[in-house]
C-alpha cells in the first residue's frame, strides 16, 4: 500500500518531503505533481524503479526518461549543452518544457536512448519539486504519469492513490495537477525540434 502525503502547494511540509525523499533513496518509487501534470519518480541508479516504470507505462528501450533538475549547476552534471542551445533553455527554464540533449558519462547507460544516447532533462517550476531536489540533492529520474490506452494523464492525488495502491510506493498529493505533460524539444542535433506539443508555448522553437 503506498504512503499518501497531502503537501501545501506552496509551502510544503518539510516533514512529508523529507519521509518522501526517504522512500525514493531507498530505491522507491513515488508520484509527485510537477508544473505540467503528475509524474513518476525514482532515484537515478535505481534500476528495479526503473523496470517498474516501464512496467506501470509500458514503455520500450525507446522511451527518453527524463532528469528532473533543481537547477542549471545540476543539469549540467548530466547533458552536453553548448552556449547556444543554454542560451535558448535558459529563456523558458524554470517551466513546462523537456530538452533531449546528448547524455554525459554520469548517466546510467540504460537510462539512454540506445541508438542516440540522448536523455532528457528539465527544470520545474514547481514548489513542491523543489523541495523533494533540494533534500535529495540529486536528480529525480521520471516519466509522465500517463497510463497506458489513456489519453490524459491522470489529475488527482487521491485518484492515483487509489489506481496506483499496489504498484508505487508513496503519492504525493498538492491539489489539482495539470492534464497536460511537457513540450519536448530535442536539442541532440544542436538544432531545435519540437517532437512533443504540451504545457509549454512551443512557438520560440519553431
Amino acid at each position: 500500500m503506498a504512503r499518501y502525503f497531502d503537501v501545501h502547494p506552496e509551502n510544503p511540509q518539510a516533514r512529508s518531503i523529507h519521509q518522501a525523499v526517504e522512500i525514493v533513496r531507498t530505491g522507491g518509487l513515488i508520484v509527485y505533481p510537477t508544473d505540467s501534470c503528475y509524474a513518476l519518480g525514482a532515484q537515478l541508479g535505481s534500476r528495479e524503479a526503473l523496470d517498474r516504470i516501464r512496467s506501470i507505462r509500458n514503455l520500450d528501450n525507446k522511451h527518453h526518461f527524463t532528469l528532473v533538475c533543481k537547477d542549471f549547476a545540476q543539469l549540467g552534471q548530466f547533458v552536453q549543452i553548448d552556449n547556444d542551445v543554454f542560451r535558448s533553455i535558459k529563456a523558458v527554464t524554470p517551466g513546462s518544457y523537456t530538452f533531449i540533449l546528448p547524455a554525459t558519462r554520469e548517466v546510467p547507460k540504460r537510462l539512454l536512448h540506445p541508438k542516440k544516447k540522448t536523455v532528457g532533462v528539465r527544470i520545474p517550476d514547481n514548489h513542491v519539486v523543489q523541495a523533494l531536489l533540494a533534500e535529495l540533492g540529486e536528480p529525480l529520474l521520471s516519466s509522465t504519469l500517463l497510463l497506458p490506452d489513456e489519453e490524459e494523464p491522470l489529475t488527482q492525488g487521491w485518484e492515483i492513490k487509489e489506481r496506483l495502491d499496489h504498484v508505487v510506493d508513496a503519492v504525493i498529493d498538492s491539489g489539482d495537477c495539470g492534464a497536460e505533460p511537457t513540450t519536448v524539444i530535442d536539442f541532440s542535433s544542436g538544432v531545435a525540434e519540437v517532437v512533443r506539443r504540451g504545457m509549454g508555448d512551443p512557438s520560440r522553437f519553431e
